[in-house]
């Protein structure tokens, strides 16, 4: 299950649920996204859907309507965590969220990918953060492990040095202007956040328009 997957699944069974297609939002994604780095399996997040669809369904018509992904987000919790005591004591080889069935070649070619597109990047103040995962990338490529867990690991690494780079080096009144937008948009969901919650969507919100708009990748065997 790739990224891709992971994020359609998702999108698919809420839109169908939903009765009428609606584009997730900025916030709809990043709870997707921390769901995956998480490691909660698909089948959690789709049948958590399910139930808070299947409670609504049963309210009186024009009582309220599920607008966003947001509102599956307490079911996602719950059901993960009743699953997560289900499995105590079980091993880890059988937990859904690990393990990589991807080839050596198809992790070669999404870091020569990665390679070919930092080094087109030519946002100057990002230069010395790109040059660093280019030489590291390169520095993976020469000796790439046969182990994927290996290869994912060092490239979430790497993922981090330039996560970094983009949230310190980027042009300051941007990045206000970028947070202040972004938080317009938590804004409604705030009260109902923990504060850890909120500090980790408002980040993976804000790297992804950080990413889209330098054209930086993600790195990870996930996003093959």
């Amino acid at each position: 299950m790739n990224y891709f997957n992971y994020f359609t699944e998702i999108e698919e069974t809420f839109v169908r649920r939903r009765g009428k297609h609606l584009f997730l939002s900025p916030i709809d994604w990043a709870l997707i996204e921390g769901w995956q780095e998480r490691g909660i399996p698909l089948h959690i997040v789709i049948r958590s859907i399910e139930s808070v669809f299947d409670v609504f369904d049963k309210q009186p018509v024009g009582t309220r309507t599920i607008k966003s992904l947001f509102y599956c987000r307490e079911e996602v919790e719950a059901q993960h965590d009743e699953w997560l005591r289900s499995r105590a004591g079980g091993s880890p080889e059988s937990s859904e969220s690990g393990g990589f069935t991807v080839s050596t070649e198809g992790a070669r070619s999404l870091i020569e990918k990665a390679v070919a597109q930092l080094e087109a990047n030519s946002i100057a103040v990002l230069s010395d953060d790109t040059e660093r995962a280019v030489t590291r990338l390169k520095g993976l490529l020469a000796n790439l492990p046969n182990d994927p867990e290996t290869i994912d690991k060092t490239l979430g690494d790497i993922e981090k040095v330039l996560d970094r780079g983009m949230l310190t080096n980027w042009e300051k009144p941007h990045l206000k202007a970028l947070e202040k937008e972004i938080a317009g948009q938590l804004r409604a969901y705030r009260s109902e956040m923990e504060p850890a919650a909120y500090k980790n969507t408002f980040e993976l919100m804000l790297l992804k328009r950080l990413r889209e708009e330098a054209n930086i990748p993600r790195l990870g065997l996930f996003y093959l």
